[in-house]
């Protein structure tokens, strides 16, 4: 049986504050960030029956998966880096790290980095920042996880990634023009990008989970669908949205996300 698949943003980190931190390189977790992951450890249900951990290789998805799911690393549970589940964009916040980098700053935590080839950073060919690439990649991630003989995987990515992992589009533009203004934070709109746009470039809020089940039959794709539990959790509808519904939200967000500089068009 496939497994069951509970899927994480990360956690806040320094590009989060402000688009002008976006020309930073692979940046880290605030402090407030790191909050976040001991407050998603409290609250997330799921600690005793999770049998693998699986994050993106950048700083803070790895930052969080640590933090956040120590309860499975201190039980030895094994954490495994997966290049495909990367950002989207090729913004230099959305850039990894160089491989003997990352090992040679994680060297004493627990985590696997053994899928992570030399050029996993290039955003090129596989990698690049492209809706075909991202899909590709997506695809690649839903078999591999599909695959696994686990039962219950975490999985910490991005915001944008998230979307095009999941196929599910359906609150993709939730936070645009939107306050976000929190006690502990700086109060105040969205940061604006170059274009005077809002530029949150995702549905997923900081450290949100959801969790999703494999589609029976879809070997190819391997699609998945939220659980009514994890829809109920959010307080969504109950009714998933159709193949259409979910193909025009799509349309809908990936062109707003070009205009933002998050994605590039398909040359395919």
């Amino acid at each position: 049986m496939a497994p069951t698949l509970h899927l994480v943003r990360h956690a806040q980190a320094v590009h989060n504050l402000t688009t002008a931190n976006h020309g930073m390189h692979d940046p880290a977790l605030t402090p407030h960030g790191e909050n976040q992951c001991l407050e998603l450890r409290s609250r997330f249900p799921y600690h005793s029956s999770v049998s693998l951990l699986v994050c993106s290789p950048l700083r803070r998805t790895t930052q969080t998966t640590l933090l956040a799911f120590e309860p499975e690393t201190s039980r030895g549970v094994q954490c495994i880096a997966l290049p495909y589940i990367q950002e989207t964009s090729d913004l230099p916040c959305d850039t990894g790290s160089d491989l003997s980098k990352i090992k040679k700053d994680f060297k004493d935590q627990p985590v696997d980095f053994s899928q992570v080839p030399e050029d996993w950073n290039s955003k090129l060919g596989k990698w690049e920042a492209s809706q075909y690439a991202i899909d590709s990649r997506c695809r690649e991630a839903r078999r591999w996880l599909k695959s696994r003989k686990e039962d219950s995987i975490v999985v910490v990515s991005h915001g944008g990634l998230l979307h095009y992992l999941t196929q599910d589009w359906s609150d993709s533009g939730k936070f645009y023009g939107k306050d976000i203004t929190h006690p502990d934070q700086h109060p105040g709109k969205i940061p604006l990008n170059v274009h005077g746009s809002a530029s949150i470039g995702t549905g997923w809020e900081n450290t949100e989970f959801r969790s999703y089940q494999f589609v029976d039959g879809d070997d190819n794709n391997a699609s998945m669908e939220e659980t009514s539990e994890s829809r109920q959790r959010r307080k969504n509808t109950e009714k998933p949205l159709t193949k259409e519904e979910k193909t025009q939200l799509r349309e809908t967000a990936t062109k707003t996300w070009q205009e933002q500089g998050f994605e590039k068009a398909s040359k395919v």
